[in-house]
């Protein structure tokens, strides 16, 4: 073998590792995306029940209710369209009706599962995500999201 070939076949080789590489990388990323929905958008894409996602919105007037069991059941608007969520757990201090949420776990059979449920922590704090959701459907009241 000539030593142009041997460098070709090195470089080749090289190249053949970096791409299994970045092939492996990117596999095990996807893994572990979760994607953030409103609930239109979650409604619309039909999420497939082994990822997880998050929905944000506001926890809807009149919808919290908590079983005996400790479950809590709730529904997440965007004031177009709203899901339903279960939880089981405690959920944070400032979750209330009416406040912003960000419920995550995996959407099945038209409810989310939550494992996690985040709720604002201010007065004028809302997740930029879910801001944009409601500015889209043209129902967003309020200041502009820091």
């Amino acid at each position: 073998m000539t030593p142009k070939r041997r460098r070709l076949s090195l470089v080749l080789a090289g190249l053949l590792a970096l791409g299994a590489a970045a092939a492996l990388a990117l596999a095990a990323l996807e893994d572990n995306l979760v994607y953030f929905l409103s609930p239109t958008d979650l409604l619309a894409r039909e999420a497939a029940p082994d990822r997880p996602v998050r929905v944000g919105g506001l926890v809807e007037e009149g919808s919290v209710r908590r079983a005996a069991d400790g479950t809590l059941s709730f529904r997440v608007t965007d004031l177009r369209n709203a899901v339903a969520v279960t939880f089981r757990g405690v959920p944070p201090d400032l979750f209330r009706e009416g406040q912003g949420v960000v419920a995550e776990g995996r959407f099945a059979n038209g409810a989310l599962s939550a494992s996690e449920i985040l709720a604002k922590h201010d007065e004028n704090y809302m997740p930029r995500e879910v801001a944009d959701a409601l500015k889209d459907s043209g129902l967003w009241k309020g200041p502009a999201p820091r």
